[in-house]
């Protein structure tokens, strides 16, 4: 039988037991992200101007804590995120000039998680799919596998999309969640998709609080939209120019038009994946 101790010579059995390991500690990724979105730190080096790089103690400085063991659990955190190059990272001279200090800036990949000038961004995306009411079905999916049925309905007596009409919170939090990557997709297509140019009417099924029309519409004003979801969606939406929201099950009936656009419902169901 292989022992099955590992040598510090590494080779490729230590290479595997490593990436075993990485796997093991796959969730401090998400976690950390979640909370430092929570925490807003990607906001507060944003804020201290384009390619500026901040150290744990001052971004430490514009929390609300007085934990004085805040800056050295951020500078863990930002350490992980780094290595994910979500931050870049440096080490420079303190400033009471003893020794070293880490500095972290925003990567490319990281100003996805602050607000453009629209207010658009993913961390709200961030939110929705590391909160407890989704968090709670991973842990049905091997009794799902087992026994049948769906992890999120085992855990919550109804369907994910049935489930927000019963939580006002989640509900908020799930329409937020759905804005900034509608957003940033819609703004790629327009710059490349010309085929709303001869449309009169435009329905969006599933198309949550009508972005997505929103954006189509500031582009080509003539088209009217039709903004269709469940009515505790269309309840919570925005008014918008050329935009009429409708309520409704598109399991039932959709309203007419020259086009119908799904691409919302499809980023839905991706994103929930196997836990719907």
């Amino acid at each position: 039988m292989e022992n099955s101790t590992v040598d510090g010579k590494g080779g490729e059995k230590g290479e595997n037991f490593s990436y075993a390991m990485q796997l093991v500690t796959s969730a401090s990724l998400p976690m950390v992200l979640y909370n430092a979105v929570k925490l807003n730190l990607f906001g507060i080096i944003a804020k201290a101007g384009h390619g500026s790089k901040l150290s744990p103690a001052q971004i430490s400085a514009q929390l609300d804590t007085q934990n004085p063991g805040a800056a050295s659990m951020l500078d863990r955190m930002l350490r992980l995120l780094s290595t994910y190059s979500v931050l870049t990272y440096d080490e420079v001279a303190a400033e009471d000039g003893a020794g070293c200090e880490r500095v972290y800036g925003l990567t490319s990949v990281g100003e996805f998680f602050v607000p453009d000038e629209n207010g658009i961004s993913i961390s709200p995306l961030v939110e929705l799919l590391h909160d407890k009411v989704l968090m709670d079905s991973w842990y049905e999916l091997g009794n799902a596998v087992i026994e049948g049925d769906v992890p999120f309905n085992r855990v919550h007596g109804t369907h994910a999309f049935d489930y927000p009409s019963r939580d006002p919170r989640f509900n908020e939090l799930f329409n937020k969640g759905m804005v900034g990557p509608t957003a940033i997709t819609m703004n790629e297509i327009l710059d490349h998709y010309k085929g709303f140019e001869q449309l009169h009417t435009l329905v969006d099924v599933g198309g949550g609080l009508g972005i997505t029309l929103h954006k189509i519409i500031s582009k080509y004003p003539s088209i009217k939209g039709i903004n269709f979801d469940l009515p505790h969606v269309v309840e919570a939406a925005p008014s918008y120019p050329g935009v009429v929201h409708v309520g409704g099950d598109m399991f039932e009936s959709v309203p007419g038009g020259d086009a119908i656009f799904m691409k919302v419902a499809s980023i839905v169901r991706k994103v929930y994946g196997l836990i719907l």
